[in-house]
């Protein structure tokens, strides 16, 4: 009638939607823009960050469903229950080594949180192989995201909230 509750409603609503990212591995977060990689630098693929690994145990950097494991082993595709899709690249320049530093954990369908070990990754290998190590987190559909935050810098522990991300 007078509308005096429809603000905060609309507020609550926005805050329900706010979902937390988490660091997929201990090591220290980047922003996206700092990948050397300049499709993922550029933010060609989307928004979002990386973590440069102390170890190789990689965990889902968000609550969801797996939708797709790519067959050289190197990323993995995954969606919010709020339609916001994150891809979860292992390495720069690593479809070339065609899965031989990684296992992955997890199948399509699977439902993940940030304690899921998706992947486990040979970093000797991967260094051997002249690759980089960044473990890169970006939001593949910015059209469906009102606001993305990074808010860890430096060292991060797995599991822990680097960030945020609202849908639109």
């Amino acid at each position: 009638m007078f509308n005096f509750f429809k603000k905060k409603q609309k507020e609550e609503t926005k805050t329900a939607e706010k979902k937390n990212l988490y660091a997929p591995v201990n090591g220290r977060v980047i922003s996206v823009t700092e990948v050397a990689d300049p499709v993922f630098s550029q933010k060609m693929m989307g928004d979002g960050y990386a973590v440069i690994p102390e170890d190789g145990q990689i965990y889902s950097p968000v609550d969801g469903k797996v939708m797709s494991v790519f067959p050289t082993k190197h990323a993995v595709g995954i969606q919010m229950d709020n339609g916001i899709e994150i891809l979860l690249h292992m390495g720069l320049d690593t479809v070339e080594l065609n899965g031989k530093p990684f296992e992955t954990h997890v199948s399509e369908g699977d439902v993940l949180s940030a304690t899921t070990l998706v992947a486990t990754c040979d970093l000797e290998a991967l260094a051997e192989a002249g690759k980089d190590n960044a473990m890169v987190v970006v939001i593949t559909n910015m059209d469906k995201v009102e606001s993305f935050d990074l808010t860890a810098s430096g060292n991060v522990e797995a599991h822990s909230v680097v960030g945020t991300v609202v849908k639109n």
